[in-house]
């Protein structure tokens, strides 16, 4: 698995030096130099689970076949397009949310002499993956499959940004507007879409196989991505900075987190108020007096109780699922998340 790891990030070389040559562009020194830094900034910093997960899940999927050397290169090179996929909207989150940090470091767009030009990064990362699918793909019989399946991730995702948007503004007016079906919503299209169901996606498509055919496997995936978003949402509040690479500042920005939405379903009338009156402020004081209000209605024991219902729930499908090779696929994918720390 370390040699396909290897591999994974020698084929991101390979595409960068690809992009920085297309003929479609006249690069400058200048340009390409931008170009180059802003990929190096962007792309491979994170954990590239997304993006491996494409190569381990062929290599599952495949039933202890060795890969060719070709199928290594293919199967990374989509990996790669979902972590530039991931960059183009982390890129562009960070300015819609104003943040600090990512993974790490100052967002992008906080660079110096980047600011605003950020928005174009961001464009240009999302049409590198057609860059990359053409120059690839264009010969496989299942080229217009994985068009689509990108072009309907993005198209979910962008939805789900939006509905996270608008519904903190409905928040913003009214707390109370908050629910678990509304945060489920969110989680569903902005993150387990490309996080989760992506990267299987690509595998099967890979394999010729037909995705239609395979809506149980996608459900439980959507599962597991709205899984994962709660502990992201715990680990915003409750998480190490240092570990988690960023500061968490959902509190401040009145996200449908799911701890506020629990807080709200637990809390008495006076916490209520003291909710309404505090979430969704900078001052620190105030989120202070939140995440003390957390820890007084035993959010972390609440949460505890979620994680381990939420992984029985989910081992219990995997288990029910005929294919031995699609069960180890997603018993593969609940091991990378269950008890995460970042």
């Amino acid at each position: 698995m370390s040699s396909l790891r290897s591999k994974f990030f020698d084929v991101y070389e390979v595409l960068k030096s690809e992009l920085l040559k297309d003929t479609a562009f006249d690069f400058t020194n200048e340009s390409r130099e931008w170009v180059e830094r802003m990929l190096d900034y962007n792309v491979p910093g994170g954990k590239c689970n997304r993006g491996l997960s494409v190569v381990d899940s062929y290599q599952l999927l495949k039933e202890g076949n060795e890969l060719s050397d070709d199928e290594i290169f293919l199967a990374s090179a989509l990996g790669w397009c979902i972590e530039w996929l991931q960059a183009y909207f982390l890129v562009l989150d960070d300015i819609m949310d104003s943040s600090h940090t990512r993974r790490g470091q100052p967002c992008w767009f906080r660079q110096p002499k980047v600011g605003m030009i950020a928005v174009n990064d961001g464009i240009l990362l999302r049409n590198h993956i057609g860059r990359v699918l053409k120059k690839h793909f264009h010969d496989k019989p299942y080229y217009a499959n994985l068009l689509e399946l990108f072009n309907d991730v993005e198209y979910q995702t962008a939805c789900g940004q939006m509905i996270d948007l608008i519904t903190t503004h409905l928040g913003q007016n009214d707390l109370s507007k908050y629910s678990l079906d509304d945060h489920r919503r969110i989680v569903e299209y902005k993150t387990a879409y490309y996080s989760f169901y992506l990267p299987v996606a690509c595998a099967l498509v890979m394999l010729g196989e037909n995705l239609d055919n395979h809506s149980d496997v996608r459900n439980i995936l959507l599962e597991m991505g709205i899984y994962f978003q709660v502990q992201d949402d715990y680990l915003d509040c409750f998480g190490d900075p240092e570990v988690i690479g960023k500061i968490g500042t959902d509190i401040e920005d009145y996200k449908c987190s799911w701890l506020v939405v629990k807080a709200l379903e637990l809390s008495n009338e006076e916490q209520k108020k003291l909710l309404h009156e505090n979430y969704g402020k900078v001052d620190p004081a105030c989120v202070a007096k939140v995440k003390e209000l957390y820890k007084t209605l035993n959010l972390q024991d609440v949460y505890l109780e979620h994680e381990s219902k939420s992984y029985d729930k989910l081992t219990k499908e995997i288990e029910a699922r005929p294919s031995k090779a699609v069960q180890a696929v997603l018993t593969s994918f609940l091991a990378k998340i269950y008890k995460r720390h970042k």
